[in-house]
């Protein structure tokens, strides 16, 4: 996660989940505090809509060491891969995302409350899925390499 003060000087947190893979960001929720609750809401959230990883690669604090994310990881068949302390190197690709979302959102803008937080950086996450080409995915965006993996997929079925 990310953290972001507000004018007033209240600190929040802006937990990511990014999709190494297909260089996508699946979902940014800004709040007051980060917690296993809310790891596991926006996780169930994304289970609804894209259904389970096979792993979560995540750090060591402790909305993600708890008892809480490991009982969905088991409940939900997903290993938590943890990344080892002090070595964001495991989390390169993560890094690198948390580092443009900084510089390209949250230092951008004042913000005056949370739900103006929620707003910039949810369009912000809409634009860098559906606009922002990626080498790694032969210059396309996310949402157009995920669209061209699913035809490819589609056509290899059958």
């Amino acid at each position: 996660s990310v953290g972001v003060r507000l004018a007033d000087g209240w600190e929040t947190r802006v937990p990511t989940a990014p999709d190494v893979y297909a260089r996508a960001s699946l979902a940014i929720r800004a709040d007051a505090r980060l917690t296993a609750g809310t790891a596991v809401k926006v996780l169930d959230d994304l289970k609804s809509r894209r259904g389970v990883p096979g792993s979560l690669r995540v750090d060591n604090g402790p909305e993600f060491a708890g008892k809480m994310l490991d009982l969905w990881a088991y409940c939900n068949a997903v290993t938590l891969d943890f990344s080892r302390p002090g070595k964001p190197t495991d989390n390169a690709f993560i890094e690198s995302f948390h580092g443009r979302l900084r510089d390209e959102c949250l230092n951008q803008h004042w913000f005056l409350c949370l739900d103006e937080v929620k707003d910039r950086t949810e369009r912000w996450r809409v634009e860098y899925n559906r606009e922002r080409p990626h080498s790694a995915l032969g210059n396309l965006a996310p949402e157009a390499f995920a669209s061209q993996q699913a035809g490819a997929r589609r056509s290899g079925r059958g």
